[in-house]
């Protein structure tokens, strides 16, 4: 695909960066909360995470299961998030950073757009409008509209065992000619962040969770990171030529070897979306 035909190649920008949501932007993740808190509750959820990690079960199938426990309406639903889903502390000044240098911001999510699009507006303000969005979506059951009890249903990006394969919004960007391509970086925290991550330069993966074990297994370039302050930091001193992602990815492998992926103690890890 010709960079012409790329929306976020439109302004010749140095950098991109693709980006998790959910327990990456956020500091919860919106679907889990409305799981617990709406639909079949925590105790069903873990058991089917762990029927995901131990492979008798594809994500998809049992993340539709997930939100299908959910009966509230759509527009209830996204409220109560928009009322208890919090920001990482450090992402409005990441991304005030990324508007004034003309590094296009662009979330790749296994969540469903309306949320994200409301949450984000909502958390950041109207800018948030800007950053592309490539997500399931929602869609209203057969005989029911979403503001109904009951009403509303996931509807899969793709027909990938995760419902939304990250990998192929960012590849024809990764397959630029060299002398067009920017630098491609992706923040995430789950497992199906890892096909995505292969397509970047270098993956930010949230310290205390299983994608930095897998990062550092598969050999995918990755550095550490605990909020968007670090983030923020260390995109600046690539941006401004200070380094390189294979310094930082190199750092990031040392980091890994000495501990510096500790669980935080009393957190759930996240190792599916």
């Amino acid at each position: 695909m010709a960079a012409s035909n790329l929306p976020a190649m439109k302004t010749n920008p140095k950098c991109i960066f693709f980006t998790d949501f959910d327990g990456t932007i956020t500091l919860k993740d919106s679907n889990d909360y409305l799981t617990d808190n709406l639909g079949y509750g925590w105790e069903k959820r873990r058991e089917g995470n762990i029927e995901i990690l131990e492979n008798r079960v594809k994500f998809r199938d049992a993340f539709k299961e997930m939100l299908d426990s959910v009966k509230t309406p759509f527009p209830e639903c996204v409220k109560a998030l928009c009322d208890n889903i919090k920001l990482d502390p450090y992402f409005k000044d990441f991304y005030q950073w990324c508007l004034d240098n003309n590094v296009p911001v662009i979330v790749l999510s296994s969540g469903m757009v309306d949320i994200i699009r409301a949450l984000l507006v909502h958390l950041v303000g109207p800018t948030a409008n800007q950053i592309e969005i490539i997500s399931n979506d929602v869609q209203d059951r057969p005989g029911k509209t979403r503001d109904q009890e009951g009403g509303w249903e996931i509807k899969f990006h793709d027909d990938s065992d995760f419902g939304h394969d990250k990998s192929l919004a960012i590849r024809p960007y990764a397959n630029l000619p060299a002398d067009k391509r920017p630098t491609l970086f992706y923040a995430g925290d789950g497992v199906s962040d890892l096909s995505a991550a292969r397509e970047t330069d270098l993956l930010f993966a949230k310290k205390g969770h299983d994608l930095v074990t897998y990062c550092e297994r598969e050999g995918v370039p990755f550095t550490i990171f605990e909020d968007w302050r670090s983030i923020l930091a260390t995109t600046k001193d690539i941006f401004h030529g200070k380094t390189d992602v294979k310094k930082v990815a190199a750092a990031g492998v040392e980091d890994f070897k000495h501990g510096g992926n500790e669980k935080p103690s009393g957190g759930e890890v996240k190792t599916t979306k």
